[in-house]
């Protein structure tokens, strides 16, 4: 399903009712917006089928970013983490969601601090997923030094620093860092990808840092993440974390989990995160 927004055509998708028979009434359930990661590399696709599970609890809807997956393409060089954010309050809008739970995971949560940070009130929560609130390559370089050794680490600092696009036999060796349990072979191969977005979208990824943003956001959030996460490490987390209200601020780190923490420990990461929609929804926002 397509819908048109802010001057571009967003592809988004639903899982679960929004509402649900409860005796002679008809109770709402809270709405979970996920934003992927990338940029240009993914869409929802890596999403499904794991992300179903919150529809137990919640409708949920897959979104394709501005310019990604199977949303409408556009000039590269208009793309920005700015204008993604505002497509979600507008996608809210034009679906009639009101105070959606929006999900970030990886690039998703700096498109979801960003949309709490310009749109304060909006949601009912946010969770942020194995994410930043800014660029490091030396925190990045050191994670997959960390989880990976010193020859992926070396790979991921030119690839990730912008000097040269590692070939796919180096990225599987930088993917290592990544977790784990990682992305299947087939998960891989169902992305629709836009590759022209792919630069320009990695060098304002590398210009980004919203600290500032951060106390700004004044919606509960959820900021969790896997211990072995060498791409997003724990430290990222507790960047965010420190830059949040703490009476809003709730942190999680998964034990077994990687950048995909569903993947390794799903028990401990959807007990986490089903609770988290749970109580913001419960509370009306």
């Amino acid at each position: 399903m397509h819908v048109d927004v802010n001057g571009t055509r967003l592809w988004f998708d639903v899982e679960g009712p929004s509402l649900v028979p409860d005796g002679p009434t008809m109770r709402a359930r809270p709405t979970v917006v996920l934003l992927h990661g990338g940029p240009g590399s993914y869409d929802h696709s890596y999403l499904k089928p794991d992300f179903g599970r919150l529809a137990d609890v919640a409708q949920v809807v897959y979104v394709d970013l501005r310019f990604h997956g199977r949303s409408a393409r556009g000039n590269v060089d208009e793309w920005s983490f700015e204008t993604c954010a505002d497509d979600v309050r507008a996608l809210c809008a034009e679906l009639g969601i009101e105070r959606p739970v929006v999900f970030g995971h990886s690039m998703g949560g700096f498109v979801a601090i960003l949309y709490g940070a310009r749109h304060p009130g909006h949601a009912a929560g946010l969770v942020l997923s194995s994410t930043n609130a800014r660029f490091d390559l030396d925190r990045l370089v050191e994670g997959v030094r960390r989880t990976a050794g010193a020859e992926a680490a070396e790979i991921a600092r030119l690839d990730y620093g912008g000097e040269h696009e590692a070939t796919n036999e180096e990225w599987a060796r930088v993917f290592l860092a990544f977790g784990p349990v990682a992305l299947s072979t087939d998960e891989l191969a169902r992305r629709t990808q836009n590759r022209e977005l792919g630069p320009p979208g990695m060098e304002l990824l590398r210009k980004l840092d919203l600290l500032a943003e951060l106390p700004r956001i004044d919606r509960p959030t959820l900021v969790v993440v896997g211990e072995l996460d060498g791409v997003t490490p724990v430290e990222a987390s507790a960047e965010i974390a420190a830059g949040l209200r703490p009476e809003l601020c709730r942190v999680e780190v998964i034990a077994g989990g990687g950048h995909f923490p569903w993947k390794e420990s799903p028990e401990a990461y959807w007990a986490v995160v089903t609770d988290f929609v749970r109580s913001v929804g419960d509370a009306g926002g």
